[in-house]
């Protein structure tokens, strides 16, 4: 399980150190994607293939290929370098507006990878009493 948030910078090559708690629950190779929300997702080889398994079982609609176009085209595997490094693709880093600072979230089953601006507006947690609210509609409590 992925928690905790995470503050780093990408370099001018595209390079974010993935912290080390997260190295370990990742493995050396991932799947990191287009997320929600203006974020990247990225996910443990295993969790990448069952994503690709119940997708596989999904009708062929225009549904489907979007999903597909929006999230398989745009995923890339990555290895993480000697230094605790990867290599976020140009058209990932626009997708997301990764420039510099840049903040990794646990996100339970995958990390978001978030510009440190958005992140910031996306986790304002002023409201928590109404989210509390919110989950207990859920059956949810905090």
């Amino acid at each position: 399980m992925f928690m905790g948030e995470y503050n780093h910078t990408i370099d001018a090559k595209g390079r974010l150190i993935v912290p080390a708690k997260f190295r370990e629950e990742l493995g050396e190779a991932f799947v990191i994607t287009n997320g929600n929300d203006g974020c990247l997702n990225i996910y443990t080889e295993e969790a990448w293939e069952t994503f690709l398994e119940k997708l596989k079982l999904l009708p062929n609609n225009r549904d489907k290929r979007e999903i597909v176009r929006m999230f398989v085209a745009k995923a890339n595997q990555v290895e993480v370098d000697k230094q605790g490094r990867i290599l976020v693709p140009p058209a990932l880093r626009e997708h997301a507006g990764l420039e510099k600072d840049v903040v990794l979230a646990g996100a339970i089953d995958k990390i978001e990878v978030w510009n440190k601006a958005k992140w910031d507006v996306e986790a304002d947690v002023t409201e928590i009493d109404d989210i509390a609210e919110r989950l207990a509609d859920l059956g949810l409590s905090i």
